[in-house]
C-alpha cells in the first residue's frame, strides 16, 4: 500500500518530470516549422510559469521554517545548500520572491505580493525573470513620497509593457514614468543636477587615448542630441571608409546614404565620437550644420499647454530625453516656438500634400504626436525616424498627416509583403487609440495578427489612463461600501 507522501509527491512531481522527459525524447526532424515555433512558445511560457510556482514554494519553506530546522538559517543558504544554487541565483530568487510572492502576515492572512501586476503576469507566463527583475529595479527608484495610486499605476504600465516587449526596453520606459511621477525633481532637483554636472578627461595614456567620464544636465543633453544624430548617423563621417558621406550630406541621394550604413561597422559609442570630432572640425558651427532629415539640426521640445501654465512637469526632445519644465522654459525664451493643434485624441489636425516627401512641418507634427519609432517595443527617438506612409505612396497612400507615422530605419525595412513582413494600419474612431498607427507582426510572432500600438514613447498617457482605471476602481468599490452601509441602517422587518 502506498504511503500518502508517496501519492502527493507522484501527484505533484511525477507529471512534470515525466511529461519533461517525454519531451525531451520526442524526435523535432518531423515537426513543421510552425510547430517548431509552437513548441519554442509553450516551453518557454512553461518555464515562465515555472518560475512563479518557484515563489510560492520559497514562501512555504520560508512559513514552515524549514531553513531553521535544517540549520542553514537563511531561505538564501538554505536554497543554495538544496539546490546547489549560486549566491547570485539563491539571492535574486529571493528577491523575486519577496517582490513577487503571496506571503502571510502574523495572522497567518494572505498579503497581497508588492508587485502583483507582476506577480499574475508571470503566473501567466507572459513575462520572464528578466523581465520581473527589470520592473522591480524600476520600482525600486519611485520616491517614498509617491502615493499608493502611482505607486500600483507605474507597476501596472511596467507589467502591461512586458507582456509585449523585451527586457531590455523596461529601462528605458521606466525611465520615463519616474521622470512624471518626479516632475518638480523630488528625486534630483535644479542644484543637485548643477552639482553633479562635469566631464573629466583623463591624462593621455601612452597609447595617446584619454580616458572621458561625467555626467551631463538635461539642457547640456537636450543640446547634443541633434548634432550627435545629424553627424554621428550610421555611414556618416566614418574615418574607416573613404567614401563616407561628410559635412552637410542632405543632398547625398538615399542609395549612397543607404550603402554606406550598411558599411558601417561602428559602434554607437565610436559613431558619437566621430560626430564630436566632427563638429570640432575647423570651419564648422553647430549652426551651420544643414538640415537632418528635413529639419534644421535643432534642439526640438514639445510641452503641452497644462505643462506650461503650470511651469511643472518634462518636455519631452525630438532625441527621446526629456528636460525639466523651467529648464525647457529658458531654452524656449531664443527659440523659434511652433503651436501644434491636436485633437482630443492627440492626432495632428489635417496637414496634406500631392507630393510624395513630406513637409518639414508634417515632420515637426509627427515628432510631436508621434514622439519616436511608431513600431511596439522600438524606442529609436524621432531624430533616428523616417516618415513612414502607412499605405504606401505606391499603392495610392496620400502623404497627408493621417496617413503618416514616424519609423526609424530598421524598423521602416520590415513593412513589406513578402514572408516575414510586418504591416501598419491607422485605428479607426471605435479603437482605444483612434487616429494612432498600429503595426501587425507577422505570424511567426503574433499568430493573432492583433494590431498594436507602441506605447514606449507615450508613458505619460499610459500613467494616466493606468490613474484612472485605478481611482474609478476605488470609486466603485466605495460605492459598494455606501450601499452596505444603507443596508444595514435599514430596520429589519418585523419578526413573523
Amino acid at each position: 500500500m502506498r504511503s500518502v507522501t508517496d501519492t502527493l509527491q507522484q501527484r505533484v512531481t511525477y507529471p512534470l518530470l515525466a511529461s519533461v522527459a517525454e519531451l525531451h525524447e520526442t524526435p523535432l526532424t518531423g515537426l513543421t516549422d510552425d510547430e517548431i515555433v509552437h513548441a519554442l512558445r509553450e516551453v518557454e511560457q512553461a518555464t515562465r510559469t515555472l518560475a512563479a510556482i518557484g515563489h510560492r514554494l520559497i514562501v512555504e519553506a520560508s512559513d514552515r521554517s524549514l531553513p531553521s530546522h535544517t540549520g542553514t538559517g537563511t531561505v538564501k543558504k538554505f536554497l543554495m545548500q538544496t539546490l546547489r544554487l549560486s549566491n547570485a541565483d539563491a539571492t535574486a530568487r529571493v528577491a523575486a520572491a519577496t517582490s513577487l510572492g503571496v506571503w502571510h502576515d502574523m495572522g497567518g492572512d494572505p498579503v497581497e505580493p508588492r508587485l502583483p501586476a507582476t506577480a499574475a503576469a508571470q503566473a501567466d507566463g507572459a513575462i520572464s525573470a528578466d523581465h520581473a527583475r527589470s520592473i522591480a529595479a524600476v520600482m525600486k527608484r519611485v520616491p517614498g513620497s509617491t502615493s499608493d495610486a502611482d505607486f500600483r499605476a507605474a507597476e501596472q504600465i511596467l507589467a502591461d509593457f512586458a507582456r509585449a516587449s523585451s527586457p531590455d526596453d523596461i529601462p528605458r520606459i521606466g525611465e520615463a514614468i519616474l521622470a512624471r511621477l518626479d516632475p518638480d525633481g523630488h528625486l534630483t532637483d535644479e542644484r543637485d543636477r548643477q552639482r553633479m554636472r562635469g566631464i573629466t578627461i583623463g591624462r593621455q595614456r601612452a597609447d595617446g587615448m584619454s580616458p572621458v567620464r561625467g555626467e551631463i544636465t538635461p539642457t547640456l543633453r537636450a543640446l547634443l542630441d541633434p548634432v550627435v544624430a545629424k553627424l554621428g548617423r550610421p555611414g556618416v563621417n566614418n574615418p574607416e571608409d573613404p567614401d563616407s558621406p561628410c559635412g552637410d550630406y542632405e543632398s547625398v541621394d538615399r542609395d549612397t546614404l543607404a550603402a554606406a550604413a550598411q558599411r558601417d561597422a561602428r559602434t554607437s559609442a565610436q559613431r558619437t565620437h566621430d560626430a564630436l570630432l566632427a563638429l570640432l572640425q575647423p570651419g564648422v558651427a553647430p549652426d551651420a550644420l544643414g538640415r537632418h532629415r528635413g529639419l534644421p539640426v535643432s534642439t526640438i521640445l514639445t510641452m503641452s499647454v497644462t505643462e506650461v501654465e503650470k511651469a511643472a512637469g518634462v518636455a519631452t526632445t525630438a532625441t527621446g530625453g526629456t528636460v525639466p519644465l523651467p529648464e525647457a522654459l529658458k531654452l524656449a525664451e531664443r527659440s523659434q516656438p511652433f503651436l501644434m493643434v491636436f485633437n482630443h485624441d492627440g492626432v495632428p489636425l489635417h496637414l496634406g500634400k500631392t507630393k510624395r516627401l513630406a513637409t518639414a512641418e508634417q515632420r515637426m507634427a509627427l515628432i510631436a504626436a508621434v514622439r519616436g519609432c511608431s513600431r511596439p517595443g522600438c524606442d529609436a527617438p524621432a531624430s533616428l525616424c523616417a516618415i513612414h506612409h502607412v499605405t504606401e505612396w505606391g499603392k495610392g497612400g496620400p502623404t497627408d498627416i493621417g496617413n503618416e507615422t514616424l519609423a526609424c530605419d530598421r524598423c521602416h525595412a520590415m513593412v513589406h509583403d513578402g514572408p516575414g513582413g510586418w504591416k501598419t494600419v491607422v485605428l479607426g474612431p471605435d479603437s482605444k487609440y483612434p487616429g494612432r498607427t498600429a503595426w501587425i507582426a507577422p505570424p511567426h510572432i503574433d499568430p493573432s495578427q492583433t494590431p498594436t500600438v507602441n506605447h514606449r514613447h507615450h508613458s505619460g498617457e499610459l500613467l494616466a489612463e493606468a490613474l484612472a482605471r485605478i481611482h474609478a476602481r476605488k470609486e466603485l468599490d466605495r460605492q459598494h461600501h455606501r450601499e452596505w452601509l444603507r443596508e444595514l441602517q435599514q430596520p429589519s422587518g418585523d419578526a413573523a
